[in-house]
């Protein structure tokens, strides 16, 4: 990654409807060049896609919640069977599998409280949770821009 790629992945992060002709003219580089670039990018699997950003409150899924999800019996084929059936709810927006108190973290958007509660009594009644918590999201705020780190 060199400082052109980094520029190719601000500007694609920002607006990836942009057209190679704008990129290659902001960035004064040939469109060519910025083709290829971006070709690259995409062939070495730094942008694995392109993506619309949808308001979660347009689409009436205005509450959210991290659940945090102890498994038992700590098996990897029980981890990854609950890690599949929570990841095909479409409640779910994101799932983790984290260390410490819990086994996984679930990012979930809702209509409201009363979906929430309905959705995590659902997943508790399965045999495989040990224990289940849920906290509601009052603020997301997502970095929608993510660059290379600087090098030391």
């Amino acid at each position: 990654m060199d400082e052109l790629d980094t520029a190719l992945l601000r500007l694609l992060q920002n607006d990836a409807r942009r057209t190679n002709r704008e990129m290659a003219a902001e960035l004064g580089i040939a469109p060519s060049t910025c083709l290829e670039r971006v070709r690259g990018l995409r062939d070495r699997g730094v942008i694995s896609g392109f993506h619309a950003e949808v308001d979660l409150q347009a689409i009436d899924r205005s509450t959210q919640a991290i659940i945090s999800i102890k498994l038992r019996p700590q098996a990897m084929a029980v981890a990854t069977a609950f890690q599949d059936y929570v990841q095909s709810l479409p409640q779910t927006l994101a799932m983790f599998m984290v260390s410490g108190a819990s086994d996984f973290l679930a990012h979930v958007a809702v209509r409201d409280t009363q979906a929430l509660r309905d959705f995590v009594l659902d997943l508790a009644k399965r045999q495989e949770i040990g224990d289940i918590r849920s906290s509601v999201i009052f603020e997301h705020h997502r970095r929608t821009t993510v660059l290379p780190l600087p090098a030391r």
